[in-house]
């Protein structure tokens, strides 16, 4: 048993310091949420050999005697931590008197043991803070347990000898320390402790005397400061239900704040929503709102104009068929006939007035439209053909409205030598391609 915790022992010590550089990264890498997790104490109280469950030992009558101890803890949670204890002192008792059951004891009268050291990783957990709606406390409840080693030198009185047990060695032991305490905090960084540790000892040798074949126990009652470590509060005094309480408070008041500002909102929006109603409201039905409209009660289905009054529509346009007859044809046909230019020119000769003259009072007496299409023959350029063939278009209308014919009514153009009715190859055929073309309509 003994040799397994001297394996373990170091194990766990390189567990505790490696599980204290990951933490304290992780510490570091949150300064809005920084905790103090190392620390370090100092006490001093008396040792005594007894115990409540086990009796005083060996001997009848124990006696206290100074005792004084260090630690360095590291707090991994609001309630866990692990804590590498420190103790040395002296115990002792004797047989002054008899055991509670009677028996007087012979022999060796008293003992003394030097315990030169004694060291233990010890996990203490916190019980509860007093107040679960206090984010931090002031007095705290705590147990520990752990396992270690004790060297001790023990030796023993019989009559007025006194004898060395083991020859003066230490002698090295397993211990499991079990203990409760309460700390209490006194300033920011520093802690008040009282704590009772009992220390079994795995054997029967600690007081130098063989009896009942029980292993010998010795207690420790203490007093000491805890001094806390780095920058932040201690993270064994947050009290996270507290906190978690703070924060559902917190977002409590920051929801009904929300849903008073949402119902502010939706307040807003009816109001606006009755006002949009008013502003678009249309008792008419003719699509122009009552605040715009100048022309209320408007009878369904009215055409109404921009401000809500009935749209005036124009009078229809009776269109006026026209008819053209065979004279009519005649009287054009006529004027074609007898159309005569002076060569190469534009100019209507004399000779064609007569029949232009039927065709303007034909126009004005019957309101006819006229389109006018010069023509050419091939000789001579493009350009200079269909110029050509425009102008004496323009010349025939020019002559029709100084008679009389509306202008608006008469269309000329001319498409030079782009539509022959003819070949170009004779004379024959070049004369009936020089034209002007009369369309009524």
């Amino acid at each position: 048993m003994k040799r397994i915790v001297l394996k373990c022992l170091p194990v766990a010590v390189a567990a505790l310091f490696s599980g204290i550089a990951a933490q304290a990264q992780e510490t570091a890498t949150s300064p809005s949420m920084q905790f103090s997790t190392w620390s370090i104490g100092v006490n001093a109280g008396v040792l005594t050999p007894i115990a409540p469950f086990g009796g005083r030992n060996d001997f009848s009558n124990w006696k206290s005697d100074l005792g004084y101890g260090l630690y360095i803890k590291k707090q991994f949670t609001n309630y866990f931590s692990l804590r590498l204890d420190g103790v040395r002192g002296k115990v002792k008792g004797d047989n002054s008197e008899a055991f509670d059951s009677g028996f007087t004891p012979t022999g060796v009268s008293a003992f003394k043991t030097d315990l030169s050291y004694s060291g233990s990783l010890n996990a203490v957990v916190n019980m509860f803070n007093i107040d679960m709606f206090q984010k931090e406390n002031a007095l705290q409840l705590y147990v520990s347990a752990g396992a270690g080693l004790a060297g001790y030198k023990p030796s023993t009185t019989t009559g007025s000898a006194t004898t060395e047990f083991a020859g003066g060695k230490t002698i090295s032991e397993l211990i499991i320390p079990v203990g409760l305490g309460a700390k209490f905090k006194i300033a920011e960084k520093v802690n008040f402790d009282l704590g009772w540790t009992v220390n079994f000892v795995d054997g029967d040798n600690f007081d130098g005397t063989y009896r009942n074949s029980n292993n010998d126990k010795y207690s420790y009652a203490y007093a000491g400061l805890e001094f806390a470590l780095g920058k932040g509060r201690q993270l064994a005094w947050h009290n996270p239900v507290a906190a978690t309480y703070d924060e559902a408070l917190a977002a409590k008041n920051a929801a009904n704040a929300l849903k008073s500002d949402l119902d502010a909102q939706k307040a807003e929006n009816a109001r606006l929503r009755s006002d949009m109603n008013d502003l678009l409201k249309d008792s008419d039905g003719d699509g122009v709102a009552d605040k715009l409209d100048k022309c209320p009660d408007t009878p369904s289905g009215t055409v109404v104009d921009g401000a809500g009054c009935p749209l005036k529509t124009p009078a229809p346009v009776v269109q006026e068929k026209i008819i053209i007859t065979e004279a009519d044809r005649k009287v054009v046909a006529d004027a074609i006939k007898n159309l005569e230019f002076d060569f190469n020119k534009s100019t209507i000769r004399a000779k064609s007035y007569p029949t232009l003259n039927r065709v303007a009072e034909l126009l004005v007496a019957k309101n006819f439209s006229l389109k006018l299409a010069g023509h050419t023959d091939s000789k001579g350029s493009d350009s200079y053909n269909l110029g050509l063939s425009k102008d004496r278009a323009e010349s025939i209308k020019a002559y029709l409205v100084s008679q009389g014919a509306n202008a608006s009514r008469i269309e000329a153009t001319g498409y030079g030598e782009t539509q022959p009715i003819a070949t170009n190859a004779t004379e024959a055929g070049r004369q009936k391609n020089r034209r002007v073309e009369f369309t009524l309509y």
